[in-house]
């Protein structure tokens, strides 16, 4: 192996701000050196690398940068590859020319990847255009924590209070006082106006607009406005009003728990990102591949003697034209059946598979397509494709009408077996606004995992069967959707936020 250091810039905080690049090189990697900036969902694309956090304000020990280098260090000399994820840009006050200097003089390959850096998120997330052809064609980036032991300040602070444009401050809180101090004895108008944005690009951002010579009230222990925090000083913070967008969003602020296994969940977080909030993922459900493929391979070589085949989820379409591929048949072994589907994704993941449903009910419900059969079922043989587990009520109601019912299991739904303690703490500390629960079982396994903290948060069920099961554990439902889908369930939430 040839060892390679990737210093890359994790952007500002939400992790869909991360480049393509950079996003490469992690898939890449053997190991991630992290800060505490960066933010550690974006650590999902290295699942195989090992972690390792440098330091995080407030909750673990802050490394040296004599520490994080000879870590660096220590992981190259041993072939590996290692991403080192910066918060922001790596070229930005991120101490990024000590690092090279070491990987050069190790003789260690490197490459520098771009990341958003804060203030250029800060404005955009916030409504602020740091330049503008009337109010500013010139920014200045400058510290507000400059390296502790200088005899004086690098800053001309005389030439940058008649800076002609934009002012961004980095990591200004604890010194707020200095360098406001600084810039209005040097003759900046201490009317100026200012916008202090923190965490930019999260859910919880928050922006307070203000003047210059009022920052440093704003920005003490007491007032909570703690790091990371950029302070943009100038007219173009008054384009705010006109210009900011993050907070007409729906969801705008609120945290949602997605608890669909994790192989589903990307699709409902995209949507609530796509809507403003800001999605949890911790899967309350697995689903697995079944152990035993007899019945499932029964069923499907004796197709000709079925008369319908019934699919009552995407999983079992997916798992089920799986296993008919590994026995060298295709959709051409379905030709003749009539094919019903419960719900517009199943609906489609057949269309994908070449299979026009012949049947789906408008409501998406099993009872649904129970009532569009009942009156030709006698004498009929239906296979219904199901999870190792879920209502009975589809089967028994076909049989009561008269139909010779085989059901076949073709993945398994099974509990995830603890819950997740980041998650635990979120509810603890009323951080999740909404849990959405998108089947009965999920519901049982949630009531388990999460018990009283679910009275806590407001809960979302995706059909009427789901809220009963909340219910009967003696939990409010705040939110159903009808129709039954990921779509509606997210109108609803929108609707009661």
């Amino acid at each position: 192996m040839k060892p390679i250091v990737y210093l890359i810039g994790a952007g500002p905080g939400d992790p869909e701000l991360l480049t393509l690049r950079g996003a490469r090189c992690l898939r890449g990697a053997d190991v991630v050196l992290y800060d505490g900036l960066s933010n550690a969902e974006i650590l999902a694309l290295a699942p195989a690398a090992e972690h390792i956090c440098v330091g995080k304000h407030g909750q673990t020990r802050i490394w040296r940068q004599d520490e994080i280098i000879q870590e660096m260090l220590r992981h190259a000399a041993l072939g590996k590859s290692v991403a080192r994820l910066k918060g922001g840009d790596p070229a930005v006050f991120a101490r990024t020319s000590e690092e090279v200097d070491a990987l050069n003089q190790a003789g260690i390959p490197f490459e520098i990847v771009p990341g958003i850096t804060a203030a250029l998120a800060a404005g955009s997330y916030a409504g602020i255009p740091i330049t503008d052809r009337k109010l500013a064609s010139a920014v200045a980036l400058v510290t507000g924590h400059e390296q502790p032991g200088k005899s004086e300040s690098a800053l001309d602070w005389d030439a940058l209070a008649r800076f002609p444009g934009t002012l961004v401050i980095y990591m200004g809180v604890t010194t707020a006082k200095v360098w406001t101090d600084a810039l209005i004895n040097a003759g900046k108008d201490p009317a100026t106006p200012t916008a202090l944005v923190r965490r930019c690009s999260l859910p919880d951002q928050t922006t307070l607009h203000c003047r210059l010579d009022e920052v440093a009230q704003r920005l003490t222990p007491a007032s909570n406005f703690r790091p990371p925090v950029i302070a943009i000083i100038g007219a173009v913070t008054t384009l705010a009003d006109s210009m900011r967008w993050v907070q007409h969003r729906p969801l705008h602020g609120q945290t949602i728990l997605v608890t669909r296994p994790a192989d589903q969940a990307d699709v409902l977080a995209d949507a609530i990102r796509d809507l403003g909030g800001y999605p949890l993922i911790a899967p309350a459900i697995a689903v697995k591949p079944i152990d035993d493929f007899t019945a499932l391979d029964r069923s499907i070589e004796n197709l000709d003697d079925t008369d319908q085949l019934i699919f009552c989820s995407a999983n079992g379409v997916e798992h089920y034209f799986r296993r008919l591929h590994e026995l060298r048949y295709d959709s051409r072994r379905l030709a003749g059946i009539s094919v019903a589907a419960i719900g517009k994704k199943t609906q489609l993941k057949l269309l994908e598979q070449g299979i026009r449903t012949d049947i789906l009910p408008e409501d998406y419900r099993a009872t649904s397509l129970v009532d569009e059969l009942q009156s030709s079922a006698a004498g009929q043989s239906i296979t219904i494709i199901r999870a190792s587990r879920g209502s009975d009520e589809l089967p028994s109601k076909l049989k009561n009408a008269g139909a010779e019912v085989h059901e076949v299991v073709a993945y398994q739904n099974v509990d995830v077996d603890s819950a997740d303690p980041s998650i635990i703490e979120a509810m603890d500390d009323g951080k999740i606004d909404w849990v959405t629960v998108t089947s009965s079982a999920t519901a049982i396994n949630l009531s388990r995992l999460y018990g009283d903290r679910l009275k806590h948060v407001r809960l979302a069920a995706i059909s009427p069967v789901t809220a009963a099961a909340l219910e009967e554990r003696g939990l409010t439902v705040h939110a159903v959707a009808n129709p039954f889908t990921i779509e509606a369930l997210l109108h609803e939430i929108v609707q009661q936020s």
